[in-house]
């Protein structure tokens, strides 16, 4: 199993890097499964829409609840990701590598993307996961202490991914 993970205490950070990486590895060749979630500048930050860029194709999924905007907070729609998720498993077939854009709480519950994951750990399939500061000891205690820490870097991430897949492949 090779697990791998990212983590950063600056906001968005662990997005941006995640979706830059997905984008670079596909355009090398590299076929992904999974989701990022895109970081869009011109959003405003006080107000809270969740929306998956699912892989490798870039298709968006809104799985948030829709709020007014004076309601504070996030809140995740479980039969929208769902929804996603069973997107992402029927896509596992053909990847090389899987990528999940956040191991939070519906993960942490034992829901969300942990089938995937599972499921493209027992296939042999690289996998790479982001992962909130606040979620990082529920998530290494779900990897059995065999996750791997990557630095939240562009460069770093996409060269981990050809090496893994091409690891595989050999």
């Amino acid at each position: 199993m090779d697990i791998r993970y990212v983590c950063s205490e600056e906001e968005f950070r662990t997005d941006s890097v995640l979706s830059a990486a997905a984008e670079r590895a596909t355009a090398l060749g590299i076929a992904l499964a999974g989701t990022v979630q895109p970081v869009d500048p011109e959003a405003p930050r006080g107000h809270c829409d969740i929306v998956l860029a699912l892989l490798p194709d870039g298709e968006r999924r809104g799985i948030s609840v829709d709020l007014p905007p004076e309601v504070p907070g996030c809140r995740l729609d479980p039969e929208a990701l769902e929804a996603a998720v069973a997107v992402v498993e029927s896509r596992l077939p053909g990847a090389q590598a899987l990528v999940v854009n956040k191991f939070g709480k519906q993960e942490a519950a034992g829901r969300g993307l942990v089938g995937a994951i599972g499921e493209a750990c027992a296939k042999g399939l690289p996998v790479l996961v982001g992962v909130a500061p606040q979620w990082r000891e529920a998530f290494l205690a779900f990897a059995e202490g065999k996750a791997q820490p990557l630095p939240a870097e562009t460069g770093a991430i996409v060269a981990w991914l050809q090496q893994a897949c091409l690891a595989k492949v050999g």
